[in-house]
C-alpha cells in the first residue's frame, strides 16, 4: 500500500513537471513584430522603363510638346510652340510675298499693265512700274529662297522637338548614386610648390 502511494506521488510529479516545461516552452517562443520599420535612410529606386524615351518620342511626334508634358517638363511647351510657330510665321510671310510677286510677274507676261505695282499709293494708274519686271524675278528668287529656308528651319525645330523628348526621358531614369562620384581634383605640392590637378573617383560600398 504505502509503494502504491508512492509510485503515485512520482507519477502525479513527474506529469506536472512535464506540463510545466511545455507550457515554458510556449512562452518562451518569439512572436514577430506585426509591422517592420524600414530604415529611412535606404531609398528603393524605381525601376527602369526601357520603352519610356520612345513613348516620350512618338508622344511628340504627333504633337509638338506633348512629350515633353510626358516627362513632366512643362516648362518647355511654350519653347517648342514658340519656336515651331515662329518657323511657320516666317514660311507664311515668305509665301504671301513670294506670291505677290509671282502674280504680278505673270500678269506682265501676258501684257496686262494692270498689277499693283502700276498703281501709286492712291491707286492711280502709273506710266512706268514702281517695280521693274526683272526686279520681279529677283523678289521671286528671293522670297522663294527665304521661303525654304522657314521650312527647312521649322522642320529642324520639330525634329528638335522630338530629340529633347527622347534625351530627356533617358536622363529622368538615370541613376545617380551618392556611393558612386567623379570629382575634380586639385592639390598644392609644399615640397617643390607645384599643384597637382586631377579627377578623384569615389565608391562606396
Amino acid at each position: 500500500m504505502p509503494n502504491k502511494i508512492l509510485l503515485t506521488g512520482i507519477l502525479v510529479c513527474i506529469i506536472s513537471f512535464a506540463s510545466f516545461a511545455q507550457n515554458k516552452k510556449k512562452n518562451d517562443k518569439k512572436e514577430l513584430p506585426k509591422e517592420v520599420a524600414i530604415d529611412p535612410i535606404i531609398e528603393v529606386s524605381e525601376p527602369i522603363n526601357p520603352l519610356s524615351p520612345a513613348k516620350a518620342a512618338f508622344f511628340s511626334a504627333i504633337l509638338p510638346g506633348l512629350g515633353q508634358a510626358y516627362n513632366k517638363k512643362y516648362w518647355k511647351i511654350p519653347i517648342v510652340y514658340g519656336a515651331i510657330g515662329t518657323g511657320v510665321y516666317f514660311y507664311i510671310d515668305n509665301n504671301k510675298e513670294y506670291n505677290r510677286y509671282r502674280d504680278a510677274y505673270k500678269s506682265r507676261l501676258a501684257g496686262f499693265t494692270n498689277d499693283e505695282f502700276y498703281l501709286d499709293s492712291q491707286g492711280n494708274q502709273l506710266t512706268t512700274p514702281r517695280v521693274t519686271t526683272e526686279k520681279l524675278e529677283d523678289a521671286q528668287k528671293f522670297y522663294r529662297r527665304n521661303k525654304e529656308i522657314s521650312l527647312l528651319v521649322t522642320l529642324g525645330l520639330y525634329a528638335l522637338n522630338i530629340i529633347d523628348a527622347n534625351v530627356d526621358a533617358h536622363l529622368l531614369q538615370y541613376n545617380v548614386d551618392e556611393n558612386l562620384s567623379l570629382a575634380p581634383h586639385y592639390k598644392f605640392n609644399e615640397f617643390d610648390a607645384t599643384s597637382n590637378l586631377g579627377l578623384t573617383l569615389n565608391f562606396k560600398f
